[in-house]
């Protein structure tokens, strides 16, 4: 049997990704300009799939004694309250980074989510 594997910051934010999008009153996430660009060149298979579905994640920080700090984008549903949909997120991204890695870590953690739109 072997060990698990440590999870990747790319992994990382992926999983985060698919928490936020499952939050009731979630359109979707918005990647910031450098996703914006990066989606006009051509990029391998593989970039572009990891790029795509982690956007509107960014995550800095978390080595040694540095705070992870994620920051989500997101265009929320109109008929939703935004606050409500924002402490959400928050909340589901807390309670996935707890399930994922060690609690001294995640005690670090400052999860912020901006919406930029409604739909």
């Amino acid at each position: 049997m072997t060990a698990p594997q440590p999870l990747t910051r790319a992994a990382l934010a992926e999983d985060i990704a698919r928490t936020a999008r499952d939050v009731t009153g979630v359109a979707f996430l918005r990647p910031g300009l450098a996703g914006l660009l990066r989606a006009g060149r051509p990029a391998p298979a593989e970039t572009t799939v990891a790029t795509s579905s982690s956007a509107g994640v960014r995550l800095r920080g978390g080595a040694g004694t540095s705070p992870l700090q994620v920051e989500i984008r997101l265009v929320a549903v109109r008929s939703r309250r935004t606050v409500d949909v924002a402490r959400a997120t928050r909340s589901a991204v807390e309670a996935r980074l707890a399930a994922l890695l060690p609690a001294q870590t995640v005690g670090a953690a400052q999860v912020s989510v901006t919406i930029t739109g409604l739909v």
